[in-house]
């Protein structure tokens, strides 16, 4: 590695600002009788899975993606609310303003999360840690919502340093602190490293930054691909990646989980077309057109099925819909069928700004 461009990279000022429970806090904000008591975000006390939680319910050991059942199980007082996508993109756009107030190099993750380079910035300020509790201070007199941030000279590390302080605090990495930072951070606290990838680094004893140090990048891209390079960077504070304001999209979809299992072909036909439909909505809004058509199926057993095909020519709606039945019915739906997905990717776009929230499913929240 270039170690002119590390040095450089080191000169970088870049804040990762993160909404603390964002759908959650916004029921309690906008129902006061709900604020202080645990409560989720989609589902009920009798199907579905959790979106959100608020930090109430995290005590009972409620997180995201778990059934609501469980969710219910674990609380016999938990509240249930309906998720408000209109409310939560309403607040999201006014708190990006705040962004653009400082900077217009702003990387939207989610509605509710994004990075910021504010190496120069619009206030003429030096310090990004001052920049962050301004903008945290702004967000909450906005919107009465809380926001955690992290500061760093990457966007790995400032992602690391949101989450220390959480809920409605912030806390800075910086370079000259990093690399004994990381070495004792952790392995399932590095951010990208999942459950999968955390369990069989542990297989190999690596447990902590330290432990990956161990590891040589011949060893580590043998045993990770492509991403060992990655893991052999970041551990040492190395993470060249440039706030993007413009990101790639790469496919269109939508889905929708149902209240009751699908069984019969008609009944899964009948609530495909409404998914399409949205689908067409979308393409019509953004112009965006796909070769690759592909079908998800969730079954009651959470078991996840994709069918795709590719076609030579970019799809009419018709062909859309004819193509997504034949997937469909390519071959016998073996269970019960819980959701639903269909979506376009190989798109005819090749940048395109970041679209929020557009979606029938409810995405999963990790702040």
């Amino acid at each position: 590695m270039d170690s002119n461009s590390h040095s450089e990279a080191k000169t970088r000022k870049i804040i990762h600002v993160d909404m603390d429970a964002f759908y959650a806090s916004v029921e309690q904000l906008d129902h006061p009788k709900w604020q202080g008591k645990p409560l989720v975000v989609g589902g009920n006390a009798a199907r579905g899975v959790v979106a959100a939680a608020s930090y109430e319910a995290r005590k009972f050991g409620i997180h995201s993606a778990m059934s609501s059942v469980l969710a219910a199980r674990k609380c016999p007082q938990l509240i249930f609310a309906r998720p408000r996508f209109d409310r939560y993109k309403e607040l999201s756009n006014q708190i990006r303003e705040i962004f653009y107030e400082y900077t217009d190099l702003v990387e939207p993750l989610s509605l509710d999360e994004a990075f910021l380079d504010v190496t120069e910035n619009k206030k003429g300020l030096k310090s990004a840690i001052l920049i962050a509790r301004q903008i945290r201070a702004k967000i909450k007199e906005k919107t009465g919502l809380n926001a955690s941030a992290g500061v760093s000279y990457n966007k790995f590390l400032a992602k690391t340093a949101s989450d220390l302080n959480k809920p409605n605090g912030q806390a800075v990495i910086l370079p000259q602190d990093a690399e004994a930072f990381l070495e004792k951070l952790p392995i399932r606290k590095f951010f990208g490293i999942g459950k999968v990838t955390a369990e069989k680094m542990e297989k190999l004893g690596i447990f902590n930054g330290r432990d990956l140090k161990e590891y040589s990048l011949q060893f580590l891209t043998k045993k990770f691909g492509k991403s060992g390079l990655h893991y052999y960077n970041i551990v040492r504070g190395i993470h060249l990646s440039e706030v993007q304001p413009n990101r790639i999209r790469k496919s269109l979809s939508a889905e929708n989980t149902f209240e009751k299992d699908l069984i019969t072909p008609i009944d899964l036909e009948e609530n495909l077309h409404p998914i399409f439909e949205e689908v067409i909505r979308r393409v019509k809004k953004t112009g965006i057109k796909g070769r690759t058509i592909t079908l998800k199926i969730k079954y009651s057993d959470f078991t996840i099925q994709t069918r795709s095909k590719t076609l030579e020519q970019y799809p009419n709606d018709e062909t859309i819909w004819e193509v997504g039945l034949e997937l469909l019915n390519q071959e016998e739906v073996p269970k019960p069928v819980r959701l639903l997905g269909l979506g376009l990717s190989n798109l005819n776009i090749t940048e395109e700004q970041i679209h929020f929230g557009e979606q029938l499913r409810i995405p999963f929240e990790h702040s």
